[in-house]
């Protein structure tokens, strides 16, 4: 009976396994088939990709117009000092810095410079690390800088969107005069979007790409109904009139103005980065579009302020918004809550994008390996729960500390800056080295480098008002990434690899030493990449002399993570042997890590194919026994040895970097060891140690020396004991004659 259950459940298993492989190759033929005629990995276009496109990137720069000519309007002394020049000239500065910013040097030229599809300034630095060893600095400078602004654009957004809501008398009601009651819709807000990162870019792109499609087509047509009245202000179009306001005695904030003009491209950097998630013809169809829809509303507000640039009424409003002001009343409420959902998406950008930073980074070993997920079959498409985790808790901690959007927008911009001028940085570096264009490169640098030098001072002159907060986020990432760079490079500095080859009689003889015990069927020691004939000396060091390891066979694991969904691959290098093994598991990037079932698969085949003797079980629950023995794996974590001979800054980074590592999670959750026999192993990482001090053999002390110490050591903590816990000497020579025998039945507390 027992025996037909188990053929039974094993007959069940057989089946369910095999459908799912035949899903698994279903997906995978599916997405072969889409890619068909682009470049590898490629995302291809597709209208449904462009809609989720519009839903994913556009969401950060498609709210600027939201607050961009607000903050140019009010930093210049509000509706009174508006002219028909001073608009002109602003429009300008916005039309042409989105141009050159966003379209030249984003759309352009920095979508050309792609890491196998991924976008971002980590993927960007990958192409050009060969070129000069010091741009990894501009890299982590840049990526940290992009990290601390994707914490902030939700906490701005957001809370600007609710503040919008006080423009009408029903939202005014809601909100009333004090921040109570927005900060904690707000937060609220954030909670409920970070909790939906884990459902995937694809599934939020679909939720919210009609919505934005929606949001750009009002965008323009606002616009429109606005600009039917004054067609002059399209002469906002010619690039002149930019420069001669500046210089111009009716911009009153000098060069502070760029930096509310630079309001207009935030989001141009998420763009870049989230080329992997959406595939880059995807952004070429759709940027025309909402460039399109930005200019036109742009020149809208700007024909309604220079329509009622002389309504008193309108002069004495504290805070002017043309954006909502030049719509209709009746339209109004409608839009501040359409504008309330697009600042919602608006932080899905950043929030993407840094996914897409943090896995980049993790590659180039700048941050820990993290537990990654893919929730949809496109490799771009990623979430790391640590990373959002760790936004969701940034954003609610800005939003307590700021209060009121004014004083996050004095921040809003300075991180964003420095991330341009590093990508201008690596830009150049990649024209000049990898296209071997030298003079276009140069050309690039001087055009946009002094732009952003501009904007860069610009913001630098908000650095009190809230600014300071962003230089130390973008500070404390740098340090992060810094500490583990340099650790890792410590690390390889002091790693020994031994040839396995040298060490093959002495495996075979330990395994065959009865004198020590089985530790296990299977021994499995989780390693990284290195020559296929070799291995860390920590690994043999822990087999042959950290209390020797016996077992029958000795499986040395790598896991590597593959482009396509859904590869399942292996090789396996015996040594010419039956008993050692080192086998690299190919997995794709959609295939979860389990490697303990993946491990028994390989070993099953071993033994089908007579490479591997069949470990049969003398013991069992099941009458018919299987083949394959039992496992163990064995971790193995570095730690420091305080006769570590290092530097001592060297050591503080060292110490660091593994306590940024304990805080990441355990490699057992990430390749499904959890349930699985595992031993740790602490090792100390460094092969050169400090000579430890001879020691001098000294003769013992007296009895004066002695009772001299004991009194010593009496102080007010001792001295109230001395009496009556203190023990005799004579107790010590035989402590059965003072204590008398304990009777079983006697009661203690008695």
């Amino acid at each position: 009976m027992s025996d037909q259950f188990e053929q039974v459940s094993r007959a069940a298993t057989e089946a369910q396994l095999a459908e799912r492989a035949a899903v698994e190759r279903a997906e995978q033929e599916k997405l072969s088939a889409a890619n068909a005629g682009g470049s590898h990995g490629a995302i291809p276009f597709s209208l449904g990709m462009v809609l989720v496109t519009l839903g994913v990137v556009y969401g950060d720069i498609g709210t600027s117009p939201m607050y961009t000519l607000k903050s140019i309007v009010s930093n210049n002394g509000g509706l009174a000092t508006v002219s028909e020049d001073m608009i002109l000239g602003a429009l300008s500065l916005v039309i042409w810095t989105m141009t050159l910013v966003t379209t030249v040097k984003y759309v352009v030229v920095a979508m050309k410079a792609d890491n196998h599809n991924e976008g971002g300034i980590f993927a960007l630095y990958s192409l050009v690390r060969r070129c000069a060893k010091w741009l990894i600095l501009p890299a982590m400078i840049g990526g940290a800088a992009l990290l601390a602004d994707g914490i902030l654009t939700p906490a701005v957004t957001v809370t600007t969107a609710i503040e919008g809501l006080r423009s009408i008398p029903v939202g005014h009601a809601l909100l009333g005069d004090g921040q109570t009651r927005v900060v904690a819709i707000a937060i609220a807000i954030i909670c409920a979007l970070f909790a939906v990162q884990r459902a995937g870019t694809s599934s939020i792109g679909k939720l919210f790409g009609p919505v934005m499609t929606f949001w750009f087509l009002f965008l323009a047509v606002a616009g429109v109904a606005n600009m039917v009245s004054n067609p002059g202000i399209l002469r906002a179009l010619d690039p002149v009139r930019g420069v001669m306001f500046l210089v111009s005695p009716e911009n009153r904030s000098g060069i502070m103005v760029l930096g509310f003009v630079f309001l207009a491209t935030t989001g141009a950097e998420a763009l870049y980065s989230d080329m992997g998630h959406v595939g880059k013809a995807n952004i070429y169809a759709s940027w025309p579009f909402v460039k399109a829809c930005l200019i036109l509303n742009y020149l809208g507000q700007g024909a309604w302020l220079v329509a009622n640039a002389g309504d008193p009424t309108l002069q004495t409003m504290d805070s002017l918004n043309p954006f909502y002001q030049m719509l209709p009343e009746a339209i109004r409420p409608f839009a501040i809550v359409l504008s309330a959902v697009a600042a919602i998406i608006a932080s899905q950008a950043l929030i993407t994008g840094s996914f897409t930073l943090v896995s980049e980074a993790t590659r180039l070993d700048l941050m820990p390996h993290l537990q990654v997920h893919y929730p949809s079959d496109t490799k771009g498409q990623l979430y790391i729960p640590l990373v959002n985790s760790v936004m969701w808790v940034g954003c609610i901690f800005i939003v307590l500390l700021f209060q009121t959007s004014d004083r996050m927008e004095a921040a809003y911009g300075l991180a964003i800056t420095v991330t341009m001028l590093m990508t201008t940085t690596l830009l150049t570096s990649y024209i000049a080295g990898v296209l071997h264009k030298r003079g276009l490169a140069a050309g690039f640098a001087v055009l946009f480098g002094a732009i952003e030098l501009c904007f860069f001072a610009a913001c630098l002159s908000m650095f009190f008002e809230g600014g300071y907060v962003m230089v130390i986020l973008a500070a404390l990432l740098f340090v992060m990434m810094y500490v583990w760079r340099r650790g890792t490079a410590i690390e390889r500095t002091q790693t020994v690899f031994l040839p396995v080859r040298n060490y093959v009689d002495q495996l075979a003889q330990l395994r065959a030493d009865n004198d020590y015990p089985l530790l296990a069927d299977n021994l499995v020691f989780l390693v990284g990449a290195s020559e296929p004939d070799k291995l860390d000396r920590d690994v043999l060091y822990s087999i042959l002399d950290k209390h020797p390891k016996r077992a029958k066979a000795y499986w040395f694991l790598n896991v590597v993570v593959t482009d396509e969904p859904f590869t399942h691959a292996y090789t396996v290098d015996s040594f010419g042997t039956d008993f050692l093994f080192k086998v690299q598991l190919q997995l794709g990037f959609k295939v979860n890590q389990r490697v303990n079932a993946y491990l028994r698969q390989v070993i099953n085949d071993l033994v089908t194919t007579g490479e591997l003797p069949p470990q049969h079980h003398t013991y069992s629950i099941y009458e018919r026994r299987g083949i394959i023995g039992d496992f163990k794996f064995c971790m193995l974590r570095k730690v420091l040895a305080p006769e570590t001979d290092i530097s001592r800054s060297d050591h503080r980074v060292i110490y660091t970097k593994y306590a940024i590592r304990h805080l990441c999670g355990s490699p057992a959750r990430w390749y499904g060891l959890e349930n699985s026999s595992i031993v740790f192993e602490y090792v100390p990482m460094f092969a050169k140690m400090r000579p430890a001090t001879r020691l001098e053999r000294v003769s013992l002390p007296s009895d004066t020396q002695v009772e001299r110490q004991e009194a010593e050591d009496v102080d007010i903590f001792s001295d109230d004991l001395a009496g009556e816990n203190a023990v005799g000497r004579d107790m010590i020579a035989d402590p059965t004659e003072q204590m008398p025998a304990l009777d079983v039945d006697d009661d203690p507390e008695e």
